[in-house]
């Protein structure tokens, strides 16, 4: 079983990550932790209760401080234009969920669960770093105790999502990220280079929907919204399904393609957010990659064997 820290701001590729941690058989979800990006810390938090509620989880949820790793960056608008107003695709998310709260902040949550399972869990991140920096930042032991991280977020050898240079979640908290990639830990980026290829037609949720329509009916209905974003990017009517390959990942590394080496993430300036990979076995003269550990970066994708496993999981 892998023990699992879901780091998240839900948003509507999360719910369905979020749904496949949930359901996959070989996965113990262990705990949820919010971060702003999708929408507000507040949002995103309430949204993960909704979850919890509607399908069950019994993994508590322990919400971020909102705050981005350089107190001087302040947090960019919402995209209400691709998650919708309440995050979740506008289903109108009750404004309050009567389900507690872990009472520690998200990084505190995180260091306790970790020295409780030293070397047994593995985090998985799909929004802003921010609550795995502040972890770091407190108690920087923790990165021999964690089993693995996995991102999803950064682009390395395509063009970026919310700028030419940069993709979202890294964009929104780039300090953050950077210290995540130079901890001693084990890190795995699965970006853009890799989730762009994995769409989910809305023909293709709605098949499943029919075969389980208890956890899927509201699946389907929040994901309506943001396939109506994605309509604009994708050739069909369907949604990139970024935050699941992050979870995927985890379960069947096989189906995917990565390269080693050091990893920095842009902070200021035009290219604000960009992922640079130092691969491993290349030669440049001394720089600011060097004497940081090598990370796996995913390049490449067995995109149709990861829509079907991530299809049979989520009709369990």
């Amino acid at each position: 079983m892998h023990k699992v820290i879901f780091d998240t701001d839900p948003g509507v590729d999360d719910a369905m990550a979020l749904l496949f941690l949930h359901n996959h058989p070989e996965i113990d979800l262990i705990g949820i932790t919010t971060v702003f990006g999708n929408a507000s810390i507040e949002t995103t938090t309430r949204n993960a209760l909704f979850l919890k509620r509607e399908w069950g989880i019994a993994a508590p949820v322990a919400k971020g401080d909102g705050k981005t790793y350089n107190p001087m960056r302040n947090p960019i608008d919402w995209p209400v234009m691709i998650h919708g107003h309440d995050g979740l695709g506008n289903i109108d998310v009750p404004e309050t969920i009567d389900l507690p709260l872990d009472p520690r902040p998200a990084h505190r949550f995180i260091i306790e669960t970790v020295r409780a399972n030293p070397g047994e869990v593995t985090l998985i991140a799909v929004g802003r770093m921010s609550n795995l920096a502040y972890a770091l930042k407190e108690d920087p032991a923790i990165a021999g105790l964690v089993k693995q991280v996995i991102i999803m977020g950064g682009a390395f050898d395509v063009p970026g999502n919310i700028t030419p240079a940069a993709e979202a979640n890294i964009h929104g908290d780039p300090e953050a990220a950077d210290v995540v990639m130079g901890a001693a830990w084990k890190v795995v980026v699965v970006g853009l280079d890799v989730t762009m290829k994995t769409v989910m037609l809305r023909k293709r949720l709605a098949d499943l929907t029919a075969q389980n329509g208890t956890h899927l009916k509201l699946l389907s209905d929040i994901s309506q919204f943001y396939i109506d974003f994605y309509g604009q990017h994708v050739k069909d009517e369907g949604m990139v399904v970024h935050d699941s390959c992050a979870c995927v990942y985890l379960v069947a590394p096989e189906l995917f393609t990565t390269r080693s080496g050091a990893i920095r993430v842009v902070a200021g300036g035009i290219a604000d957010g960009q992922t640079i990979q130092k691969p491993d076995g290349r030669g440049f003269p001394p720089g600011n990659w060097d004497d940081l550990p090598s990370q796996h970066a995913c390049i490449g994708i067995d995109a149709e064997k990861v829509m079907a496993l991530l299809d049979a999981t989520l009709v369990r």
